[in-house]
């Protein structure tokens, strides 16, 4: 059976990966990006009461608007 992609708001984004070089690569989302991931990526975190799911730039799927 095939899954349907959950979908997002970015809240907050890091500085971006480092390069095997050590150059820092800028991230391709922003705050306010909608985004696409699937069901089972990320990592669930509870912080004051509120849930998020702390995703990897390569985990996302896509960016639908923002």
């Amino acid at each position: 059976a095939k899954e349907k992609p959950s979908q997002g708001e970015v809240v907050a984004v890091g500085p971006g990966k480092l390069s095997d070089e050590g150059a820092r690569l800028e991230m391709d989302v922003s705050v306010g990006d909608k985004v696409l991931y699937s069901k089972y990526s990320g990592t669930d975190v509870t912080l004051e009461g509120e849930e998020y799911l702390i995703l990897r730039e390569s985990e996302l799927l896509g960016v639908i608007g923002g």
